[in-house]
């Protein structure tokens, strides 16, 4: 296959683009964050996902204007994030728009996935990228809530706002129901929103994953 060809067959899945930028940006926030050019990589990684989450929208029955008038500014605010990760405004204001952009995404790719009784390949990869997202967008407003209500959160090192590492791993499992996390929500606000979030990743392995399991077994019965 020539290099045309294989451009091609990943920009033909943008959905595997969205899994593969986040899960790039976990594995690479440890090397990264502690520093300010760090952040900086940090921030041009966060607008990839971005953009890539637009390419995913796209593809999908959802209104892609939407995503790009809240996109537009998370990207904006993504890069102000990453001088100033320590301002309560800014923080704030980034999470304003990155949860709801994010919170659409993954409406889009529930629509995708739910608009057809076929499995493509492209929707199995959404299938992963729209779990991932919910969780990024519950770690924006969780970083919300600790500006909003300070001391919503306790970590292993004791009081104080947690960096947004943090809430995405404890988003991941609070999601995912694993119960790992160190980081715990302490105050009742930060605590109905993990509930929230708890509600919506049982949720979606009850009516999404089984439904595509199920559309894999009729198909493959199919003579």
């Amino acid at each position: 296959m020539r290099p045309r060809q294989h451009l091609d067959t990943v920009l033909a899945h943008p959905s595997a683009i969205l899994l593969a930028a986040q899960l790039l940006a976990v594995l690479a926030y440890p090397f990264f964050d502690d520093t300010a050019w760090g952040r900086a990589v940090l921030g041009v990684v966060q607008l990839g996902i971005v953009l890539a989450a637009l390419a995913a929208v796209r593809r999908t029955p959802a209104l892609t204007w939407v995503a790009v008038l809240l996109g537009g500014p998370a990207m904006v605010l993504t890069v102000i994030e990453a001088v100033q990760p320590d301002v309560d405004g800014v923080v704030l204001s980034s999470a304003l728009f990155h949860a709801p952009f994010y919170f659409y995404v993954s409406y889009a790719m529930l629509r995708y996935l739910f608009h057809d009784d076929r499995v493509t390949r492209d929707e199995l990869f959404a299938t992963g990228a729209a779990f991932t997202v919910v969780a990024w967008g519950f770690a924006y407003v969780f970083a919300a809530a600790q500006v909003v209500w300070p001391g919503s959160f306790i970590g292993a090192d004791g009081a104080g706002a947690r960096p947004w590492f943090d809430l995405l791993f404890l988003s991941f499992t609070t999601l995912t129901s694993v119960g790992l996390s160190d980081v715990l929500p302490v105050e009742a606000h930060a605590r109905s929103l993990a509930m929230v979030e708890m509600v919506a990743g049982v949720f979606y392995v009850a009516l999404v994953v089984a439904r595509l399991v199920s559309l894999a077994v009729v198909r493959h019965e199919r003579p």
